[in-house]
């Protein structure tokens, strides 16, 4: 597969004179912010092999690569290091997201569970350094998606989630990993809703790699003003993802994106704006998002990159020239 990446960048991308950086020093490097795309704007199903996605993110003109970590658990060593091989291949940043299972639930009333939890992340954190990833987020703190909610139990789960998110950002901590704590929408979570809650959950935490991660798409249903929702997490915002109310790429529209980019500027944001679009219909991505309805117009492959490269392009300007 890396043979293959190496013979399209040939024929299509080139190294920018700089040397290829690893994504720690690059980012330090630039200081400004770098635009991702998470993989599964492409696909109906999981996928456990994401190099195929790095030319066509570079292609469109995006920095970052964020992946899924919902398997990576299953992988060997050699898996990771040829990931990161192939994301230096392209200059590309990788970042990854991860919405955990109930099983790996750190805010448990079972003590056991929450140690078995903390096992598996360590391993995971182990695994994204060998791939040259410091920077993962979602629903960390608890799991998602949420659906019972009979025992639900927000004073005293948000109190052992801060416990064990002291734990884990202990153990991210050895392997360079930043934990970027999502607030999410009701219908997919409920100890983390609003940026107000998630200050709270960070300073609690009071950890230097825990960090908010604020997403377009859920501060559209929870957030009486997006960008007051951007000030509130300030200088704790870590990650940020970017996508119309209904999951479209950003363009013109009903999100006040000029507003957004003036709000990120205030707060002297400079990290990872990634778009997580969904648009595709059918498969368990579409079930997981509920998506019912296809979004991307009938677009092929090649459309579908085209509109994706005109987003980030109006995204960009707009956020400059905010």
């Amino acid at each position: 597969m890396l043979l293959k990446i190496r013979e399209k960048k040939d024929r299509g991308f080139h190294r920018n004179g700089r040397g290829i950086l690893d994504s720690k020093s690059e980012f330090i490097r630039r200081g400004k912010m770098k635009y991702g795309i998470y993989f599964a704007y492409w696909v109906r199903e999981y996928v456990d092999e994401f190099t195929q996605f790095i030319p066509r993110a570079k292609k469109d003109g995006f920095d970052i690569l964020e992946i899924g970590a919902f398997d990576l658990v299953k992988q060997n060593d050699a898996y990771f290091e040829h990931l990161n091989e192939a994301a230096k291949e392209y200059d590309m940043i990788l970042t990854a997201g991860y919405g955990p299972s109930r099983q790996y639930n750190i805010a448990s009333k079972d003590t056991a569970a929450v140690e078995k939890a903390l096992v598996f992340y360590e391993n995971m954190f182990r695994q994204l350094q060998k791939a040259n990833i410091h920077s993962i987020g979602g629903g960390l703190y608890s799991y998602w998606p949420v659906t019972d909610v009979a025992d639900l139990d927000k004073e005293g789960d948000f109190d052992r989630s801060v416990q064990g998110m002291k734990k884990m950002a202990d153990l991210a901590s050895r392997y360079d990993v930043t934990l970027n704590m999502e607030s999410l929408n009701r219908f997919e979570g409920y100890l983390i809703n609003t940026a107000e809650e998630a200050v709270k959950y960070v300073e609690a935490v009071d950890k230097p790699n825990v960090r908010i991660h604020l997403d377009t798409f859920h501060m559209n249903v929870e957030e009486v003003s997006i960008t007051d929702a951007i000030k509130t997490a300030g200088k704790y915002l870590g990650h940020f993802h970017v996508g119309e109310a209904n999951r479209q790429p950003p363009k013109p529209g009903r999100m006040p994106w000029a507003e957004i980019g003036k709000a990120l500027k205030e707060v002297s944001y400079d990290k990872y704006v990634v778009f997580e679009p969904f648009v595709l219909k059918g498969g368990k991505v579409g079930e997981d998002i509920h998506l019912w309805r296809d979004l991307s117009g009938g677009a092929d492959e090649e459309e579908m990159d085209r509109t994706l490269a005109s987003s980030l392009a109006y995204l960009k300007k707009t956020f400059s020239e905010a």
